[in-house]
């Protein structure tokens, strides 16, 4: 394999990949990285943890260096635009951690935090932005950022852009943009969808693969369980009690499950977090920092976190639940094993999962070695976090009343010889006798 020596880099960028602990260039890069230095719109078939960003964000870093412009208002040179916050982080994260010292000027803009930082930033001027497109557009919108001097445009995972229902926006910025400008597509698979957007932002494109999907199950141990639904809890408080277990990424179907989760690991004295889309920014960054630091071993999360999140160290990935389909199954795992080490992938699926395990079987083109668990009889007692449906009294029932009164707010003090009536019943007129 060729060292990053070969390409025309700067002697400064290269300082900055040896400082970074590179040494030398993923399958992906070695491939992308001579095509995009030339000038070629490229079109890439990647997952994450294939070393996909530095594949673009190095010959990217490389043709600003040599072409240097000075810093206008509001207009960057270079668009790169991610599906998720997290994997815009990330994005950006590796940008700044290549650009050490160089003048470039780079930021990630998304939403879910006040703006105010962003479009001060974009006021001095910046090279590079990186961004989620609900943001991007409202910037445009208001005029705070405009796309007419981009040179470089990087469309990175479109097909989770496609998942999340992003196409219509991604549309929107690609009229946008100027018709002269260099192109860079990355994928992880190719639906028909995507192949038309793909055919319509690039012109004449070089094509480059490195999939991890078929070395997934070479570097990554997976395992089937079999057990009720109602064991899983108990299934996954036994296997992080193991000592080979180290730090853990557990992947929940959705947000209610991914909180019980954290509330039965804490009855039983596991610390973990969640890690969904109802928390907000500071909160989902603070979890991400505690796993990533070790301060805690066990993050659960729903399958926004299955791209985009890049942690080293994890042991184990478990699918509390089966993904709805076979691809995010190749992402969520794709978590551990990571730069070459191994990693354990542990299933559990009850009876009504067993046709999207056939499907994951399919896909993966092998049979997962299986095992059954059968749990002990346990009560599983959750606070309000709706896995439990509450019916509301029937009028004219003998049933508690106040059980379905909405103590969050305040309610007037009783007069002498009056009754807590429910709001329900209020209207309701006096039976005659």
């Amino acid at each position: 394999m060729s060292e990053f020596t070969t390409f025309s880099f700067s002697k400064e960028l290269l300082q900055n990949i040896a400082e970074a602990g590179y040494s030398s260039p993923t399958p992906i890069q070695s491939l992308a990285i001579p095509l995009i230095l030339q000038g070629n719109d490229l079109l890439g078939m990647a997952q994450t943890g294939t070393g996909k960003t530095g594949a673009f964000a190095l010959p990217i870093l490389q043709r600003l260096l040599e072409r240097p412009r000075p810093l206008i208002k509001s207009l960057p040179r270079v668009l790169i635009v991610t599906p998720t916050r997290e994997l815009c982080l990330q994005v950006q994260s590796v940008v700044e951690t290549f650009s050490q010292n160089l003048e470039v000027k780079s930021f990630a803009i998304f939403g879910g935090v006040e703006q105010e930082e962003q479009v001060k930033r974009l006021r001095l001027g910046l090279d590079i932005v990186v961004a989620t497109p609900g943001r991007l557009l409202d910037l445009i919108q208001q005029k705070q950022l405009k796309l007419e001097s981009v040179e470089i445009f990087v469309l990175d995972e479109a097909d989770r852009m496609l998942e999340m229902g992003f196409i219509d926006d991604i549309q929107e910025l690609i009229r946008l943009l100027p018709a002269q400008k260099q192109s860079l597509f990355f994928s992880a698979t190719m639906p028909p969808e995507i192949e038309q957007l793909a055919d319509r932002i690039l012109k004449h494109p070089k094509k480059v693969s490195a999939t991890k999907a078929s070395t997934v199950a070479d570097k990554i141990e997976q395992k089937l369980i079999y057990c009720k639904n109602a064991d899983k809890f108990q299934l996954l408080k036994k296997i992080l009690k193991e000592d080979e277990v180290d730090r853990v990424l557990v992947f929940t179907k959705t947000k209610i499950i991914a909180d019980s989760v954290v509330e039965y690991l804490a009855q039983n004295r596991t610390a973990a977090k969640t890690f969904h889309g109802d928390m907000k920014q500071a909160e989902r960054e603070r979890a991400l920092h505690l796993f990533k630091e070790g301060s805690i071993k066990v993050l659960i999360a729903t399958d926004m976190a299955a791209r985009g999140i890049d942690i080293e160290g994890i042991t184990h990935v478990i699918n509390f639940d089966l993904p709805l389909n076979a691809e995010s199954y190749v992402h969520r795992i794709g978590r551990t094993a990571r730069s070459g080490k191994a990693g354990v992938a542990i299933s559990f699926c009850d009876d009504t999962e067993k046709g999207i395990l056939s499907k994951i079987q399919q896909t993966i083109q092998m049979i997962i070695k299986s095992e059954k668990f059968e749990g002990k009889r346990e009560v599983l007692k959750f606070k309000a976090t709706g896995l439990r449906k509450v019916t509301p009294p029937t009028p004219g029932k003998s049933q508690e009343k106040t059980a379905y009164l909405d103590h969050s707010k305040r309610q007037a003090p009783l007069k002498e010889g009056e009754k807590r009536v429910h709001p329900g019943f209020r209207n309701q007129k006096k039976k005659r006798k």
